[in-house]
């Protein structure tokens, strides 16, 4: 019955002819648009959710303000990271090499019980000195400054490794797989420690001893998390289409595929720098990273560690900054994790 009630309706429709007058066109002002859902790319979406994270924009301000101040903070005065500022001792008329906290002179007072004299009260250090009289402000971001070139060489170097070898281990599966997953599996198993211990044996200590360990350990996480990506991409219909087509292996995993997984990679990135400034700072803590008197993170918080008891400031700085590091790292992994993969309701 209700089918007899349609066809003389859907016959009346087919034979409409429209005539002027039937449509009204509106104006411009009459449209009404939803610009928070208006079309626009994928990385401009990114770009607009990560800055409505007030944690992440928080944690993007501390790095820069760090990553400028480990630039240009060694070169605002005088001393270099390795100067040993000294005075001149009016009273028993020589030169002495002393470490003193920063230029107040109440607070140089009670630590010291000593009054600020000679050539050395002429000048002003902001973080004071070490106990060799080095000054602490230019140490602090120099320590920085090599901290930084150490964790993004690594991390750069890791992230083009691991995610080279996942990308590869999931798009090929069987066999290939199964053969790199143990290798994995070898090679997550051996603790850090081992790996540092047996490097020290052959190699001299220093950067270079470092960035090799980093780079033994780091790939690991980068590779499981490429070859996760490829094993929930691999199969879809454009990377079918590219290879019914004829493309080969290596243009679909790097041309067709990778680039759909950058971002689970770059939140990855984020995570892991926080990652590989710990473990430097805990290998140099240990004795095994820079040698001095170049100076990282690690160096500095060991200087203040065994001075801890004589001069209770020089640690401060290094572990300020160290925590300031992980925060703002940790703060900009989880703005960039919620903004590659919004949930819907913060869209």
């Amino acid at each position: 019955m209700a089918k007899e009630k349609l066809q003389p309706q859907a016959a009346a429709a087919a034979a409409y002819v429209p005539v002027p007058g039937d449509f009204e066109l509106l104006d411009r002002q009459d449209l009404r648009i939803d610009t928070n859902f208006a079309s626009q790319s994928y990385w401009k979406g990114v770009f607009t959710h990560f800055f409505k994270n007030r944690r992440a924009v928080i944690g993007l301000v501390i790095i820069s303000v760090i990553i400028l101040l480990a630039a240009f903070g060694p070169v605002m005065n005088s001393f270099g990271y390795r100067d040993i500022v000294q005075y001149r001792n009016e009273k028993n008329k020589r030169v002495v090499a002393k470490g003193i906290p920063p230029q107040v002179p109440a607070l140089h007072r009670l630590l010291t019980g000593q009054e600020l004299e000679g050539n050395f009260s002429d000048y002003t250090f902001l973080f004071g000195t070490d106990d060799l009289g080095r000054d602490l402000w230019t140490r602090t971001w120099y320590g920085a400054r090599v901290s930084l070139l150490i964790a993004f060489v690594t991390i750069i170097i890791d992230m083009i490794i691991g995610m080279s070898y996942g990308l590869i281990s999931g798009y090929f599966g069987g066999r290939v797989d199964n053969i790199m997953q143990r290798f994995v599996e070898i090679a997550n198993s051996v603790p850090r420690l081992v790996i540092v211990s047996v490097l020290a044996i052959f190699m001299p200590k220093g950067m270079g001893l470092v960035i090799v360990a980093l780079l033994l350990t780091e790939w690991i996480g980068m590779s499981k998390i490429a070859r996760a990506e490829m094993l929930k991409i691999k199969e879809q219909e454009y990377v079918l289409a590219s290879r019914t087509l004829g493309a080969q292996n290596i243009h679909i995993i790097f041309r067709e595929i990778l680039p759909n997984t950058i971002g689970p990679i770059i939140t990855q990135v984020m995570f892991s720098i926080p990652t590989a400034i710990f473990t430097e700072a805990f290998l140099s803590f240990v004795g095994v990273g820079i040698v001095l008197p170049q100076c990282s993170v690690g160096t500095l918080i060991e200087d203040g560690f065994n001075n801890i008891t004589t001069l209770p400031y020089q640690i401060l700085p290094p572990i300020l900054v160290l925590a300031l590091l992980m925060l703002g790292f940790n703060f900009i992994g989880d703005g960039l994790r919620e903004a590659l993969a919004p949930k819907l309701e913060d869209m």
